[in-house]
């Protein structure tokens, strides 16, 4: 047990040195009291501002916190979601019998106009039940399939343990049971050597050669093959040049790094003429859709790597697509130069900058429904029951390009259905936006959506003008995936010509794809004939696109 024994005479001086300390303060504010009290006050006044700055200067720092640790949790579940929750966009309702549309009673609606859109509604959700009723009955039980009969076949035979045929009969000798199972040979590297033989024409004595056969590259050793199988590993199997160079040692072939390089350069060189003439092509349409996406770059100046933006725009009626980097731009300037000249409808998301076009005569701009979509979805955690409103109304829409797709109508069926169907919704949906804005509070997530398709709502329901136009841009938005993909294995482009050589290969990659077309029996065959137009001007050059190819029966 430690000592607590009290030393008295210690206790003492430290009670005494206490209380001379305090009657010499008590004496000093006595003296300054009686000398100058307003000084005193003042004193006292300064402390307690001191003190509510500090209390003030808090509170603020307290907010901000607070905001911000909002807005961590935002992106915190927005992750979560990303990486756990479901990646579809479409609205399903959890409750089918739920009314969410008693928000939109008593607007005003002009005379016929809420009639059409109840009635509208009905025939909808009638024909999605009918949808689903039939799509449940065609489902049936997963049937493995068989291995395709156009693979080579090998045949090995086991028989019962002990079998010896002198003793033994078969009983399954025309019909016996087999099993089969998918083999796999590793690639190999084979050399094809070409002999060039000279002969003498006898009746003039004249000696011929045999032409030496056009390489793709002159003075290369590589094939037209090889090359190919370069371009789809990088950029359809996503396998960076470096790996494929220490897939090529396995295999007993050593080819530099910069070799392949140098290739991959060479085969875009190639290919830079059809990529001009596949864009004056798809100019000369009046339906375009466009995006742009991110690509980082390595900045020599910068000695790191930045976040660039290359361009894709997708013909929807021929599945063409054309990729376009301009330095890894995404300035209004990019738009004003890469649809310099074009006339007819452009489909694009919420960037402001294609706001650009929408003054140039000739040029209509078209919105995207799966961005509005997208922008209510988020706002569900904010105001489910408007939120949900929103998405119910969006999702009949959906719901009419459903049918449309499903009954296969042509382009003038598939207005007169929209117009009988998907208009007076919309017609209804926009004057919702507008009474209900009103209701909301400001700066919040359901406003910015309400805030964000209304402001684009002329250009939203243009779609159902024409029946060639979609409802969204969906479908330029999955042809950019595959460099989404390829971006996080090889990372980042080395410089500017690096990332429009990969622009040019992303083209023909998606085009390909478009026309259901082989890319590498393509990029073969473009290898093997691009030379046929070197020299013979009369030729046009979009002979070589893929569905051009593939209507003449080559691919």
């Amino acid at each position: 047990m430690p000592d607590r024994t009290i030393d008295k005479d210690e206790l003492i001086r430290q009670l005494m040195a206490d209380r001379d300390r305090l009657f010499r303060e008590n004496s000093r504010l006595r003296v300054a009291i009686n000398t100058d009290p307003e000084s005193v006050k003042q004193d006292h006044k300064e402390q307690l501002e001191a003190k509510d700055i500090i209390i003030n200067k808090t509170e603020e720092l307290l907010e901000k916190k607070d905001t911000r640790i909002a807005q961590l949790e935002k992106q915190v579940a927005y992750l979560k979601r990303q990486l756990y929750g479901g990646k579809a966009e479409r609205y399903i309702n959890p409750d089918p019998d739920a009314r969410q549309l008693e928000l939109f009673e008593g607007l005003p609606l002009l005379p016929g106009e809420k009639e059409a859109a109840i009635k509208a509604e009905e025939e909808i959700k009638v024909a999605k039940e009918h949808r689903i009723k039939r799509m449940e009955k065609e489902k049936g039980a997963p049937v493995r399939k068989s291995l395709p009969e156009e693979l080579e076949r090998k045949f090995e035979h086991v028989y019962p343990e002990g079998y010896n045929p002198e003793e033994w009969d078969l009983l399954d000798e025309e019909n016996p049971l087999y099993t089969e199972v998918l083999m796999k040979e590793p690639t190999k590297f084979y050399v094809l050597r070409t002999y060039r033989h000279k002969a003498i024409r006898k009746s003039d004595r004249t000696i011929v050669t045999a032409d030496c056969p056009v390489k793709p590259i002159a003075k290369s050793y590589a094939s037209a093959s090889l090359l190919a199988d370069l371009m789809i590993d990088k950029y359809v199997d996503h396998i960076p040049f470096y790996r494929q160079q220490k897939q090529f040692e396995r295999l007993g072939m050593k080819i530099p790094l910069p070799t392949i390089l140098g290739w991959f350069q060479d085969v875009s060189d190639l290919l830079m003429p059809l990529h001009f003439r596949l864009w004056e092509l798809m100019k000369g349409t009046d339906y375009l859709q466009c995006d742009e996406t991110t690509l980082p770059i390595v900045r020599n100046d910068k000695h790191k790597t930045v976040k660039g933006y290359i361009w894709l725009v997708r013909d929807p009626m021929s599945g063409r697509q054309y990729f376009y980097w301009d330095k890894g731009s995404r300035s209004g300037e990019v738009v004003l130069k890469l649809f310099h000249g074009y006339q007819g409808a452009l489909q694009t998301d919420g960037y402001e900058r294609y706001e650009l076009l929408d003054e140039k005569k000739g040029v209509i701009l078209l919105s995207c429904w799966a961005h509005a979509r997208r922008k209510f979805s988020e706002a569900l955690k904010n105001d489910k029951e408007r939120a949900e409103s929103a998405l119910e109304q969006i999702q009949l829409l959906y719901e009419v390009e459903r049918q449309i797709k499903e009954q296969e109508l042509s382009f003038e069926d598939a207005v007169v259905l929209r117009k009988r169907l998907a208009y007076p919704i919309m017609v209804r949906f926009e004057k919702w936006l507008v009474v209900e804005h009103a209701k909301v509070i400001k700066g919040s997530p359901i406003e910015k959506a309400i805030l964000y398709t209304y402001k684009r709502f002329n250009k939203l329901s243009r779609y159902h003008l024409d029946g060639r136009y979609n409802i969204d841009n969906n479908g330029i938005e999955n042809a950019v995936r595959p460099l989404a993909i390829g971006r996080k294995n090889y990372l980042f482009c080395q410089n500017d010509d690096t990332a429009e050589s990969t622009a040019i290969i992303y083209s023909f990659m998606g085009c390909c794809k478009a026309s259901s077309v082989d890319f590498r029996s393509w990029m073969i065959y473009f290898l093997e004939h691009v030379h046929d137009y070197d020299t013979d001007y009369t030729m046009d050059v979009a002979e070589l696109l893929p569905d051009r190819l593939k209507s003449a029966g080559i691919l």
